[in-house]
């Protein structure tokens, strides 16, 4: 499976937003239009969607971070904050985690819900776009993207630019929905998929749009094979990926030489 979130040959100017093909520029738009519909629900929705398995997705992600005290790490796609809670707790006090996000109310339901919490001194928050990061070259430990890559109009350009703020030795983690290893397992998620999704956005947060376009997001996102050469063209190491519940989800990590 090719990266089809490059335009097609010819035209370069075309992506797609779900199953269907618009300018590139419109879709930055239209992307942030489906974050800003879901923000104030978009925690209850994760719970109901994954049955509440994205937890333990993300208790992965976090120990295989290997994040220590006193380190930077950055969260790009932060949204409401489950990773940089738990990166928060690692780095302590002399440490610092940036929470990056391209959608402000996604930034700042993150930013509310982390202070209401008791997270302060440690986190900063940024409205950033992945394909270009406001951050210095060889800067943080650890990068983090999870459940937003797919949601990124040139992942290239986005894995170069996380490629490129990484330290030496730092390493890449990009936590998204994936390919099912089972023929049977993906007949049955795509039936959940593209039924029960918009359903329960409709239900719960008034909107089955934005969770149609979550679901076609994930089928034309990269296959976990696609991904991790695309993490190697962007000058990473030691790329590998760990598949989870049946492939529905996959952890690629990378370390920059």
């Amino acid at each position: 499976m090719t990266d089809q979130q490059n335009p097609a040959p010819g035209n370069e100017e075309s992506t797609h937003f779900g199953y269907r093909q618009v300018s590139r520029r419109e879709k930055a738009g239209q992307v942030a239009g489906v974050f800003h519909s879901v923000a104030g629900k978009y925690d209850l929705m994760n719970d109901l969607m994954s049955m509440g398995i994205h937890r333990l997705w993300k208790r992965f992600t976090i120990e295989l971070s290997g994040v220590r005290p006193g380190q930077q790490v950055l969260d790009i796609a932060g949204g409401t904050g489950d990773l940089t809670m738990k990166f928060s707790d690692l780095v302590g006090p002399e440490g610092r985690v940036f929470l990056a996000d391209i959608n402000a109310s996604m930034l700042e339901v993150g930013r509310t819900r982390l202070t209401d919490r008791g997270y302060v001194g440690n986190i900063d928050y940024v409205q950033a776009d992945a394909e270009h990061l406001p951050f210095p070259d060889n800067h943080f430990s650890v990068v983090s993207i999870a459940f937003g890559l797919r949601n990124v109009t040139d992942k290239d350009q986005a894995l170069r630019e996380m490629t490129r703020v990484l330290r030496p030795g730092g390493k890449l983690l990009i936590l998204e929905f994936s390919k099912p290893t089972n023929p049977l397992l993906s007949r049955a998620y795509d039936l959940y998929s593209f039924n029960a999704l918009p359903f329960m956005g409709q239900l719960i947060a008034g909107d089955s749009d934005s969770y149609q376009y979550l679901a076609e997001s994930i089928r034309m996102h990269p296959d976990q094979d696609t991904l991790k050469r695309m993490m190697d063209n962007a000058g990473l190491a030691n790329t590998k990926y760990h598949n989870m519940t049946g492939g529905i989800v996959a952890l690629h990590a990378g370390v920059k030489p």
